[in-house]
């Protein structure tokens, strides 16, 4: 997304995206509308594998951290945000 690369919006740490800047409210629908399709798709991971919808969360976090592109906003496992490096 053009939206990560401007610091916008950022990937928390629950593997949603989340806007960043006041600014950002104008892209309020788009994010919920990526956010709605992510729960979906965890929803039906975590039926699948028998666990927590928070177990999917935070491991395609974790995921998305690492696969992250540099200059990215990203939230922690502790809830505090940061660029990647």
């Amino acid at each position: 997304l053009d939206l990560k690369s401007r610091g916008i919006v950022g990937e928390n740490n629950r593997g949603y995206l989340e806007l960043l800047k006041s600014a950002g409210e104008r892209y309020k629908g788009v994010v919920e509308a990526e956010n709605r399709d992510r729960r979906i798709i965890y929803q039906y991971i975590a039926s699948s594998l028998g666990v927590p919808l928070e177990t999917v969360e935070r491991r395609r976090a974790r995921q998305i951290r690492e696969r992250a592109a540099t200059g990215q906003w990203l939230q922690d496992d502790t809830g505090q945000w940061y660029q990647k490096p």
